[in-house]
């Protein structure tokens, strides 16, 4: 009874490409599609819509981001 104990096998290290490189790499893409998009919102912004065009750019750009970037 005593040696019926299951042993759980070691999870693998993470490579260090995945623990330094893709969180940065992630954060640079996320970072440029937000900034240029909310740049592009503020630049392309007809008179009538105010504060709302580079508010709603810059959520969609987020959550697009998010969508895409979301498993890093």
């Amino acid at each position: 009874d005593v040696m019926d104990i299951e042993v759980k096998p070691k999870r693998p290290r993470p490579h260090w490409y995945e623990c330094h490189v893709q969180p940065c790499v992630a954060e640079l893409l996320g970072s440029a599609l937000f900034i240029f998009i909310g740049c592009l919102a503020v630049v392309e912004d007809s008179g009538g819509t105010g504060r709302l065009q580079p508010a709603l750019a810059h959520g969609l750009a987020l959550g697009v981001t998010i969508a895409v970037l979301g498993d890093i």
